[in-house]
């Protein structure tokens, strides 16, 4: 309970090991599971990411209520489409471009690992990780009191 609201964790690994769903009032809140219809999903190449794990996280999501509202935590709009957060379970099912009904996990995780092996390297994904792994905190402080993110110098390759 969150105050006189019921609140359900799910646990939505794939993208990353983490990931978690929120269920409330009829509405999902799915962090980085699931983006609006015409994107898709996550990506699952990042560290303790798994594309069939993610693929059974979100047909988790998918199995909810049709009305079930989604709200998403990231949306990257094609050109020409305004930003949008909120979709529907039966949207979707419908009209997800990775996962609409009828797409198995083999397909799905074809297509993710394809996708996956030809996507650049996020730009902060070092200090991000750095900070998530933390639950939002920063590294400890150094002897003379400042907190680094550590970033190694020609360590990841880019895709191109």
């Amino acid at each position: 309970m969150i105050g006189e609201v019921q609140a359900v964790a799910m646990r939505v690994p794939g993208h990353t090991p983490a990931d978690m769903a929120y269920l409330v009032d009829g509405a999902v809140f799915v962090g980085d599971t699931l983006f609006m219809p015409d994107l898709g999903s996550a990506r699952a190449d990042f560290p303790g990411g798994d594309a069939g794990t993610l693929y059974r996280s979100m047909r988790r999501i998918l199995d909810l209520p049709p009305q079930t509202r989604i709200y998403v935590c990231h949306d990257y709009p094609p050109p020409g489409r305004e930003p949008r957060w909120e979709t529907t379970v039966a949207q979707q099912r419908a009209h997800n471009i990775h996962v609409p009904d009828g797409v198995n996990e083999e397909e799905f995780v074809r297509m993710r690992r394809a996708r996956d092996a030809v996507l650049e390297v996020p730009a902060l994904i070092l200090p991000s990780i750095q900070v998530n792994v933390r639950a939002g905190r920063l590294p400890p402080a150094e002897d003379n009191g400042v907190a680094y993110l550590r970033i190694p110098v020609n360590a990841l390759k880019s895709a191109s």
